[in-house]
């Protein structure tokens, strides 16, 4: 078969799955008794990363050099990148909510890349002098596997926002660090005391003590359980008069914030090893480690961004709301970083793209 042919083929196809796929986690929120869902959601994302993965090793034989040089391959190199996080994220968290975020942004990323960006741009074209480099697959596959996955885990993030409703709740064991801890709401009691009455718990807890049984060791056991209470009402307090989230939801909520936090723990090395990449190269191609330019700047922001968020969780023990906006603000920057930079102006990245 013709290599054109086949990534014509495999380009329409993947769009295609990735929009079934997308229907069906959304049908598997909208209806949560239909198991058989999440399992045909996972099989279609999975499908559809074979179909980038072959249409770019189908290009990487036609042109020659790694599928890295012009918007359209970045683009379906991105998609495949979201769904490898994902089915990672999905492996994981074991949480169908997963692909009802990821799911939509890696169809739309497609149908651009399929449906709006002209055919002249589609088409695998000799190499300009700059890209003409070994540093081509080291720098820009990772910094688009960074890309992708520091977008998979603020995706993660904002649905954490969206279960919890913007309330500011206390989880446990998201963070690793000197705060990550406090405040935790466990509170430690005798096996002959009612655990039925603890003392209420602060509105971070969203009204819910948590308990579970251990043993010091010399017969005497402590018992910590799950117990509701009633939060106290204040009308000056926004958090304190929101209506408590179910166990569920709380369920739910800590597992997206910490595949969030994981995902994000993931994508921040690969950014940074892509930008160091990025500035061995430029000095070989252009006789200077750092430029300033658009895309070097936006990088720096988008390493200074979740450098800010993983320093907060680790170091502050931020958990929740506060990180989750973080992360969330970051996926808008990590856009702006990969493809606005290219839009709202010229660089010494603009090759190959729009300008």
């Amino acid at each position: 078969m013709n290599l054109v042919v086949l990534q014509n083929w495999l380009d329409n196809a993947s769009f295609a799955i990735l929009f079934l796929t997308m229907l069906v986690y959304w049908g598997g929120a909208a209806f949560p008794n239909l198991p058989y869902l999440a399992a045909l959601g996972t099989a279609g994302m999975a499908i559809a990363n074979l179909c980038m993965a072959t249409l770019l090793g189908a290009r990487w034989i036609e042109a020659g050099y790694f599928p890295l040089s012009n918007l359209y391959e970045s683009l379906f190199f991105l998609t495949w990148g979201i769904t490898t996080v994902h089915l990672i994220a999905e492996s994981s968290s074991r949480s169908r909510l997963v692909g009802v975020v990821t799911a939509p942004v890696a169809m739309l990323i497609a149908a651009f890349a399929t449906l709006t960006l002209p055919s002249q741009m589609q088409v695998s074209e000799p190499l300009v002098p700059a890209l003409k480099s070994n540093w081509l697959m080291m720098h820009v596959s990772v910094m688009m596997l960074s890309y992708s996955a520091l977008m998979v885990g603020a995706l993660l993030a904002i649905a954490f926002l969206i279960v919890t409703r913007g309330q500011n709740i206390q989880l446990q064991g998201s963070s690793v660090g000197t705060g990550g801890y406090r405040s935790n709401g466990y509170r430690l009691n005798k096996a002959s005391e009612l655990i039925s009455q603890p003392s209420a718990p602060s509105a971070e807890n969203n009204g819910f003590a948590r308990f579970e049984t251990t043993s010091n060791g010399n017969g005497n056991t402590a018992v910590m359980g799950l117990v509701t209470t009633t939060p106290i009402q204040n009308p000056k307090s926004e958090i304190q008069n929101s209506e408590p989230l179910s166990p569920q939801r709380l369920s739910l909520a800590e597992t997206l914030d910490n595949i969030s936090y994981r995902i994000i723990g993931l994508g921040f090395p690969l950014l940074t090893i892509g930008i160091i990449a990025g500035g061995v190269w430029a000095n070989e191609a252009w006789g200077s480690y750092w430029s300033w330019d658009p895309k070097e700047t936006w990088a720096l922001i988008t390493w200074l961004v979740f450098a800010a968020y993983l320093h907060a969780r680790i170091t502050r023990g931020w958990q929740g709301r506060s990180p989750a906006i973080l992360a969330a603000t970051g996926f808008v920057v990590v856009w702006v970083c990969y493809l606005g930079v290219n839009l709202l102006g010229k660089g010494l990245h603009s090759y190959g793209w729009f300008f």
